[in-house]
């Protein structure tokens, strides 16, 4: 048997496969979200690990001599640090927080986005690890004296668990002070932030053991002394290998609250115009990563405004009833947007209507503004050289059909959703059980274990 673990925002998610990638049983446990100040988010990163032992203890039930090795999935970009009594000197600062605008406009105006490229492969973002510290030095100096150890979320969880100080190249990508093309860190940032080299963990591949869980927990786990730990990585790039989204230019989108365009990569890419984020993946390869801020988010504002329903499918039915050049015209960004225009101040509107449009065709405006969002990031990747022969569809949108249809019209790439339900959590569980020779590689055991449910091909009549 095989554990994944998804430390996530709302809640840390186990589950248990079989070495047949059969998941035999799952858990959720959820902690609070703290705001203590408009656009602050921050979470204690103590409650993460209480819960996680608690996700264990249940998850493991009935099966504890059968457990082989576990893995994680995690929240990228948070700020977790520790003093010399491997205390936690603050709560976790996290990737959704906004608090850095004045140390990103220094790091992107000042230092500049081509040095910074050409030491991270990144430029500088609210959500990124380094602003994080700088911020910390400017306005908390106190707890930045006191820093003996900097983590990101998942590897204070693999801290805890085994007692040894490391991370990941996938997690490391989104910190700004790791050079993602070499694989090694920074040293102009690290000098630059203020920090040192002792101060940051050892950095794995994805797939590397970290070593054995340490007996305090094996013990009260019930679990033999031998189960294995396996660093895990960022949750975009596990999450990726639970979809399969791992061979040289797979692409996936995932439809959530925001829209994660995700194509993964045999070689480094760097985008110096529009600035997607060129990461490492979690298969010892990367990735470009692109995303649009308010993609599920549109349609449920939509929804919420002026459907007043608990679902969606009396928006996608009056979309039916609509016809293409009928509609007037939306753009997402009612919250600002990342990429590719990366424009904070961005917002959102409707155009091109007149009196002939009523409710229907705003609900065909706002599927397909978000769509072509997508696809002018698709685009920026593609101006890199990229090519794909199909799109792989996760998220809560891939469920309906008119709009997997509506991305393959748009797009003009075939388009196919696929029989999975726990994409960073499965995937961190794929990562266990490669480690543990069930597989010779990641690819290996994605081919085998996920397997395609729809396809949608595209209407060139629909794509003019």
């Amino acid at each position: 048997m095989y554990i994944g673990l998804d430390l996530g925002t709302s809640g840390v998610k186990g589950v248990l496969v079989n070495n047949k990638g059969e998941i035999i049983n799952e858990v959720t446990k959820e902690y609070p979200l703290l705001t203590p100040q408009e656009m602050w988010r921050e979470q204690n990163p103590r409650d993460w690990f209480t819960q996680t032992i608690e996700v264990l203890k249940l998850l493991v039930v009935g099966y504890e001599s059968k457990i082989r090795s576990l893995s994680f999935s995690g929240q990228m970009h948070g700020l977790v640090i520790l003093d010399e009594y491997d205390n936690v000197i603050r709560p976790a600062i996290l990737w959704n927080d906004q608090r850095t605008v004045n140390e990103v406009k220094y790091l992107n105006a000042k230092i500049g986005k081509e040095k910074l490229i050409s030491e991270t492969g990144n430029i500088a973002f609210t959500g990124f690890t380094a602003p994080k510290i700088m911020w910390l030095k400017n306005n908390e100096i106190d707890n930045f004296n006191k820093i003996s150890k900097i983590m990101l979320p998942k590897d204070y969880l693999v801290y805890k668990l085994t007692n040894r100080f490391v991370s990941d190249v996938s997690d490391m990508s989104g910190t700004l002070f790791y050079n993602v093309e070499e694989k090694k860190y920074s040293e102009y940032m690290i000098n630059l932030i203020g920090i040192n080299k002792k101060q940051l963990p050892e950095v794995l591949e994805s797939s590397d053991i970290v070593g054995n869980l340490i007996k305090e927990f094996s013990d009260q786990l019930n679990l033999p002394d031998n189960v294995k730990v396996i660093v895990g990585g960022g949750d975009q790039a596990v999450g990726s290998i639970g979809t399969g989204v791992v061979n040289n230019n797979d692409f996936n989108i995932s439809l959530g609250t925001s829209g994660v365009v995700f194509i993964a990569s045999d070689k480094y890419y760097v985008d110096k115009i529009s600035y997607l984020h060129s990461f490492a993946h979690a298969n010892k390869k990367y990735h470009l990563m692109g995303v649009t801020l308010a993609a599920g988010g549109s349609l449920e504002w939509f929804k919420q405004t002026f459907y007043n329903k608990s679902n969606y499918d009396e928006i996608f039915g009056d979309i039916e009833n609509t016809k293409i050049k009928d509609t007037d015209y939306y753009l997402p960004y009612f919250s600002g947007e990342r990429s590719p225009i990366n424009d904070p101040y961005a917002r959102g509107t409707f155009v091109g209507f007149s009196l002939t449009h009523n409710k229907k065709h705003f609900s065909r405006a706002v599927i397909e503004g978000i769509t072509y969002s997508l696809k002018q990031i698709y685009e920026s990747i593609k101006a890199l050289g990229v090519n794909v022969n199909r799109i792989r569809l996760t998220g809560g949108g891939a469920k309906n059909d008119i709009w997997c249809q509506m991305i393959a019209d748009i797009f003009g790439i075939s388009v196919e959703t696929i029989d999975a339900k726990e994409g960073p959590a499965y995937g961190a569980a794929i990562l266990a059980m490669v480690e543990d020779k069930n597989f010779e590689t990641v690819e290996d055991a994605c081919n085998v274990l996920i397997k395609v449910d729809k396809q949608y091909y595209p209407n060139n009549e629909n794509n003019n």
